[in-house]
């Protein structure tokens, strides 16, 4: 029989703690003993109950976990917030036990039992198992301190303590979509947030863990908890609670995408709506008030939940809903970026890349720290999710990660000058848009000047408003312009059709869908099936463009060099250039 070990580990998050009755009583590790089950404190139930505070609040210790068994020394380490600076020993009464808490987080359990308000929010975890209000207000002030039980996952061996980890989550282009679609259907978007979303999974495999340091049981020194649901910590517990919330939807008649499985639908008299699934968070709205209220009720219903209205702030992207149109930005996250890597006083750069070096390898260069450079790289990847004008010179600097060089670094920082020069601005989605399908397909041939490969570059339109992009290296060397930008083309197909298959589940018919292409000879050999010494060599994977136009389910079309957006996923542009495929892919900034 597997026994895992748990840990109290203090979480600094706006979800949070747990719920009763995901733990079963003590048990012995080979016969599970119901008459042994330690009490719980007397009045306490299922439901949340409001606490009265006194002035001399009673202790809240469950009797098997006296404060006098606690392991190692009690010690004072309480401090006031920051803002209120304030003498907690001149403040009596009320006042002064409620302001006071611990603004030091400790490290692991050990350090937690040396501080007494850790001790009470341990035994609070231990006692209730439900979530406590949130631990910091909306200026980070330190308001309560929380505890949360962890199981130690790292002690899990696969095929006996779990089968299957895996849960899917929201894409971030799928919710800009989203975005665009709300534009386009003119509804507004909410969220809410599943409260311990975690502990509402049911454990399928027979799961037992070890009663956590400092809260042994001294009438069950030997016995261990076997779960009933699954807890925080344990592998399987993302896909306990996906597998828990589909379930639910799919009884309530919501319809599982069938492209993405996180998001559901209900269509009812010509209505809609939407809801997508990002662990615990919910992202939903629909054209229909009832259909939206009824979401709600239906949720609060069945889980406890956070409703925390109009969508503003979601996966640390700021999202501004007016009548006329959506922006999203992530400045706040931009700021402390430029901040984290000390680039404050830098001088501005109106580029992220030069348009006069060829990055190279650099072997003779002098090498740096490669984590800050890999940390560097990490942070603007998500930057990445509303500043798409980055996204060529972050991927070039991301191919260099193994062995990085100082002209590497050079580069980045570059790029995070840029980054704070262009702080506020981010990406506006209008209200006046259609439901048409648009896409610009470009390459840089021979642009790698180490392996001479290609760089393939794409942006992606429903109606005005941009949901999707890429810039990569093609995996193979391309023999000319043309077949390049044939591949490059194919890429974008693959994009477009995605889109149009999720704006299908929406019920939205976006028709024939257009390609934009700059090169002619690229655009023959999509239409025209014939074999030549120019494309006998190519892949079949990349053919299947052909059957795609042929079909008339896209249609491609050329357009001048000067007006290819995707030419800023593929090179380096100069000032001009840039700043204005910068405004045409709808990057901007909106006065507050």
């Amino acid at each position: 029989m597997i026994m895992e070990s748990i840990n109290v580990k203090v979480v600094d998050e706006e979800e949070d703690d747990l719920s009763d009755t995901e733990i079963e009583d003590p048990v012995t590790p080979i016969v599970t003993d119901n008459s042994n089950i330690s009490q719980r404190e007397e009045g306490s139930t299922d439901t949340p109950t409001i606490i009265d505070s006194s002035i001399e609040p009673a202790a809240r210790i469950q009797k098997n976990h006296p404060v006098d068994n606690i392991i190692g020394q009690i010690e004072e380490g309480r401090t006031t917030r920051k803002t209120d600076r304030v003498d907690y020993r001149k403040m009596t009464g009320l006042f002064a036990k409620a302001c006071l808490v611990s603004k030091i987080e400790p490290k692991d359990v050990k350090a937690a039992l040396l501080d007494e308000c850790w001790i009470s929010a341990m035994q609070d975890e231990l006692l209730q198992f439900e979530r406590n209000d949130n631990k910091s207000d909306e200026h980070g002030n330190v308001i309560r301190n929380k505890a949360r039980l962890v199981a130690q996952g790292y002690t899990q061996v696969e095929g006996i303590d779990f089968e299957e980890t895996f849960a899917p989550v929201a894409r971030l282009e799928a919710i800009r979509l989203l975005l665009a679609l709300a534009c386009l259907l003119k509804f507004k978007l909410y969220q809410m947030d599943v409260k311990i979303a975690f502990l509402n999974g049911l454990v399928q495999e027979e799961v037992y863990v070890e009663q956590p340091k400092g809260f042994i049981d001294s009438q069950y020194l030997e016995h261990v908890y076997k779960l009933k649901k699954v807890m925080y910590g344990l592998k399987q517990a993302p896909r306990a609670w996906y597998e828990r919330l589909t379930i639910f939807l799919l009884k309530k008649v919501y319809v599982r995408g069938s492209v993405d499985s996180t998001l559901f639908i209900r269509k009812e008299a010509g209505k809609i709506m939407v809801a997508h699934i990002y662990v615990d968070d919910i992202v939903f709205g629909g054209v229909s008030d009832q259909l939206v209220k009824q979401f709600v009720q239906q949720m609060e219903g069945e889980f406890e939940m956070s409703m925390v209205g109009e969508l503003k702030y979601f996966l640390g992207i700021q999202i501004n809903q007016t009548k006329e149109n959506i922006f999203i930005t992530q400045s706040k996250y931009a700021k402390n970026l430029v901040k984290k890597f000390g680039l404050e006083t830098a001088s501005s750069k109106r580029t992220p890349l030069p348009t006069h070096v060829k990055i190279t390898k650099d072997e003779g260069g002098v090498s740096v720290d490669i984590s800050k450079y890999r940390s560097m790289i990490g942070s603007l990847l998500y930057l990445m999710a509303s500043k798409p004008d980055i996204s060529h010179s972050v991927g070039v600097c991301a191919r260099f990660q193994a062995d990085p060089k100082e002209s590497h670094l050079n580069l980045v920082k570059r790029i995070i000058k840029y980054v704070h020069d262009t702080l506020n601005y981010g990406l506006l989605y209008s209200f006046d848009t259609n439901k048409t399908l648009v896409g610009y397909s470009d390459a840089d041939w021979a642009g790698n000047t180490e392996d001479r490969k290609s760089t393939s570059g794409g942006c992606f339109f429903l109606g005005n408003n941009l949901v999707s992009w890429f810039s990569r290296k093609q995996n193979s060397v391309s023999l000319s312009t043309a077949e390049a930008e044939y591949i490059a083309a194919g890429s974008s197909c693959t994009q477009l059709l995605w889109m149009k298959q999720m704006l299908e589940e929406y019920g939205v018919n976006p028709g024939a869908m257009t390609l934009y292409c700059d090169n002619k000879s690229a655009i023959c050999i999509s239409k025209n099936l014939v074999q030549h010494s120019r494309t006998k060599h190519i892949d079949i994977r990349h053919h299947f463009i052909r059957e795609l136009v042929e079909n008339k389910q896209v249609l491609l079309e050329h357009v001048v060099t000067e007006k290819q957006l995707a030419d800023i996923f593929t090179k380096g542009l100069d000032v001009n250039q840039f700043e204005y495929m910068r405004l045409a892919l709808g990057l901007c900034t909106v006065d507050k």
